[in-house]
């Protein structure tokens, strides 16, 4: 191949950009720099202009205390975009922060955006179509699964078969991968989401008591659990109470919680089931040796890696910084882009490159 200087000096002030456009939270890892964006998919809008006043971090803290001409939502449910021009905004946001930790201006980015497994072609084209809307120069689109796998530090190039198990905001993604490929995988939306309004549904039966998402994703983050804890946790509650419509406080064991979300729980278990179920058994054998590997913010869900060896009997381990395993894998293909550039997801309509 014929050496291009244009190319050379394009690639050296270019800005090429890895984004995990989660449910819950959006990272953005710039190549050379590491992930220097990780803030909340929160979009606070006018409702009447649909015009974004705040985005991000700010955004979220508006969440259930803006006034009734604004209202704060999450453009991306279960994982694909629900509110197109609200999510091109937030893209924009997140590309401009980028911008701006530049040195010198730079031309429009190369960007790589992860994608859940099981989404369909219309919702992958909505995500290529806004991050081109974004100011993208060119847009590649990888899975989930297996940018969690390439930033956990899997040997998803070996023959050898890897498992990832990836379980997000929105979506829980299961993959096998060997020889840099897919061979099974499975896409559920059942994930952080739904345990949140699992903890929701479970206060409000037992104790009449409404709360907020953001109250029960922190009590699953404080004292949320898959399997039974050395020393069980309890937890204040705050909400108001249905019968009286009064404030009311009360404390709620990290026993409540395992058995609220127990259900989800037991749907992502048997997912991971049904795939080791379809595997070859050269590749359970490798497994047997290798582990499973849990990544994305529910693998931080407390005992959940000894929930599952129990249930699987295969070793299963949480991988370094979960939550930032999509954005590093898909910053590793930014790094070696002529290497891994196989990985990436075409469009049936058309290429991701833009002409």
């Amino acid at each position: 191949m014929a050496f291009k200087p244009f190319d050379w000096l394009l690639g050296l002030f270019s800005l090429d950009i890895g984004i995990d456009l989660g449910t819950a939270n959006t990272l953005v890892n710039v190549r050379g720099k590491g992930i220097t964006i990780n803030e909340p998919s929160w979009v606070a809008i006018n409702k009447r202009t649909r015009e974004p006043l705040a985005i991000g971090a700010e955004a979220r803290e508006m969440v259930g205390r803006t006034p009734a001409n604004v209202v704060a939502i999450r453009p991306l449910r279960d994982g694909v975009i629900s509110e197109f021009e609200i999510t091109q905004a937030m893209l924009e946001y997140f590309i401009g922060k980028a911008h701006e930790q530049s040195i010198v201006p730079v031309p429009r980015p190369r960007v790589i955006v992860g994608i859940p497994s099981g989404v369909t072609e219309v919702e992958k084209r909505a995500v290529y179509d806004a991050a081109m809307s974004a100011g993208a120069r060119e847009v590649g689109l990888i899975e989930e699964p297996v940018a969690a796998a390439l930033g956990a530090g899997l040997p998803v190039n070996d023959v050898r078969g890897s498992m990832i198990v990836d379980i997000g905001g929105g979506t829980s993604e299961v993959a096998i991968l060997s020889m840099g490929g897919v061979v099974i995988s499975r896409s559920l939306r059942v994930a952080g989401d739904e345990m949140d309004q699992d903890i929701v549904q479970y206060v409000r039966n037992k104790y009449n008591l409404l709360i907020g998402e953001r109250m029960a994703e922190q009590v699953k983050i404080a004292i949320g659990s898959a399997y039974h804890l050395p020393e069980e946790k309890t937890m204040l509650v705050r909400g108001r109470n249905l019968i009286t419509g009064l404030p009311e406080a009360i404390e709620i064991s990290s026993v409540e919680v395992r058995e609220a979300i127990a259900g989800s729980v037991q749907v992502i278990i048997e997912t991971i089931k049904d795939a080791l179920d379809e595997a070859p058994a050269e590749i359970i054998a490798d497994l047997m040796e290798a582990g499973i590997c849990l990544s994305g913010g529910g693998a931080l869900l407390q005992a959940l890696d000894k929930r599952l060896m129990e249930e699987l009997h295969i070793r299963c381990w949480v991988a370094d910084d979960p939550m930032s395993c999509v954005a590093r894998g898909a910053g590793m293909i930014l790094e070696d882009y002529e290497s891994l550039k196989r990985l990436l997801v075409g469009l049936e309509r058309g290429s991701t490159r833009h002409n």
